[in-house]
């Protein structure tokens, strides 16, 4: 496999430096991508560079994951309009170990000569001293190179300006591809677009510190055809962690992607090859309704992320809110995952000790709870046969619902019409 074609038609090639392709071709090289931990979980937004490092140890080279324990403690000014919180020790280390988890999802840490590894630069970094890293590293590189970046012009030009500490991000950085370069052979540094700058600052030390050759590959930045941001909905990152985005909303995040979008994620996020993928347009363009490319996206990111039965569980409850599964599905799941599965709907609470003693449905819907907003009105709906509690719809006003009723012994779902849900929670 050829790691830049295959970047090509995927349509996530960038930028590269002369001679990297060819360098290449030649045989195994080792490359590296560096990670945010600023969180101890990874986002959409960082598996695009995921994907860049699983094409590159297919392509038989040998991926490097750095996550910035010491340039998290700095802050990247690439990209940003103000400067970043800095974190400390501890934080970081809880986030290193929350990222390295995930990518031992997607990259093989055990596979001979072109094992994947990770590393963490505040290994480097953290007996290096001020002194030693004007002499050894500061002195290579002139201001005036430094100034002439893109990301240090548009922060100097804005309103906040950018403190010393942001200004040096790039010399570290930089100083993290000489140090891999010098100790793991690494001579590739790969990255977001915004990161050519970072990059090449990398290059330019290596060859003017170690008299070496070193090179550089940034990948498009991705972006969505309505002009918002990749990655977030209305509750902020999707998260690949499912303590932070259940695996439902997770799916669900996917399945809805537009269908101009879905064509570009179905290469960019998935290992499906060329054939295949040109097989789901075909399906897609003759049967658009049938959302077939969101459908086999969906499918294949969620399992990568969450295993297989968490992709069944995110189906059965697409099927619960949308379709005809039984409401003893609920059953399937525990306390959090059936109010992750209504995150976003209105819910209420209860007294357990008044649904113990038994409420009926008008008191219920319009007394203890306010999915009504008057009790006529709950009565009205009831008789015409529009108000359903777990799937059932209530035969008259008068009818009662008690601990019995709950779902797990704690919920009870109820439906005005089809599609407007409400959850009701017994404590």
């Amino acid at each position: 496999m050829n790691f830049v074609e295959e970047l090509r038609w995927r349509g996530m090639l960038h930028d590269i430096m002369p001679g990297t392709e060819e360098l290449l071709n030649k045989g195994m090289v080792s490359g590296y991508i560096g990670f945010d931990p600023t969180a101890d979980s990874l986002h959409v937004g960082s598996l695009a560079q995921i994907m860049t490092l699983i094409h590159f140890q297919r392509a038989g080279h040998k991926p490097y994951a750095l996550v910035g324990g010491a340039t998290g403690m700095v802050g990247d000014p690439s990209g940003k309009s103000a400067e970043r919180n800095l974190l400390s020790e501890d934080v970081l280390e809880k986030n290193l170990a929350g990222i390295k988890a995930q990518l031992e999802k997607f990259l093989d840490f055990n596979s001979g000569a072109n094992s994947a590894q990770m590393v963490n630069n505040f290994d480097w970094f953290k007996d290096f001293t001020f002194l030693d890293f004007i002499r050894e590293v500061g002195k290579h590189i002139t201001v005036n190179y430094m100034m002439a970046k893109d990301s240090v012009k548009k922060r100097l030009e804005g309103e906040t300006g950018m403190s010393f500490t942001e200004f040096t991000y790039q010399l570290v950085q930089g100083y993290d591809f000489y140090y891999l370069w010098k100790h793991e052979n690494c001579a590739l540094q790969m990255g977001g677009s915004d990161q050519w700058g970072n990059i090449v600052t990398g290059t330019e030390l290596v060859r003017r510190k170690g008299a070496g050759e070193a090179f550089a590959l940034t990948t498009q930045l991705i972006k969505k055809s309505d002009g918002t941001k990749f990655g977030k909905s209305e509750g902020g990152n999707i998260w690949l962690d499912a303590t932070k985005t259940s695996p439902y909303k997770f799916y669900q995040f996917w399945l809805n992607t537009s269908d101009d979008d879905a064509k570009a994620y179905i290469r960019i996020f998935t290992l499906f090859d060329e054939g295949a993928i040109k097989a789901l347009e075909a399906e897609q363009d003759a049967a658009p309704h049938q959302r077939a490319i969101q459908k086999a996206l969906a499918k294949d990111i969620t399992i990568r992320v969450h295993g297989e039965t968490e992709y069944e569980k995110a189906i059965k409850s697409s099927e619960f809110l949308f379709g005809n599964t039984g409401i003893e599905f609920l059953n399937e799941l525990n306390s959090d995952e059936v109010i992750g599965l209504f995150e976003g709907v209105p819910n209420f609470k209860v007294a357990l000790t008044d649904i113990r003693q038994g409420i009926n449905a008008v008191d219920l819907l319009a007394a203890n709870t306010a999915v009504f907003p008057s009790k006529g009105e709950a009565k009205k709906m009831i008789q015409g046969g529009g108000v359903a509690i777990n799937k059932i719809k209530i035969p008259s006003a008068e009818t009662t619902y008690s601990a019995d009723s709950l779902i797990n012994d704690r919920f009870l779902v109820v439906q005005k019409g089809k599609k407007n849900y409400f959850l009701i929670i017994a404590e």
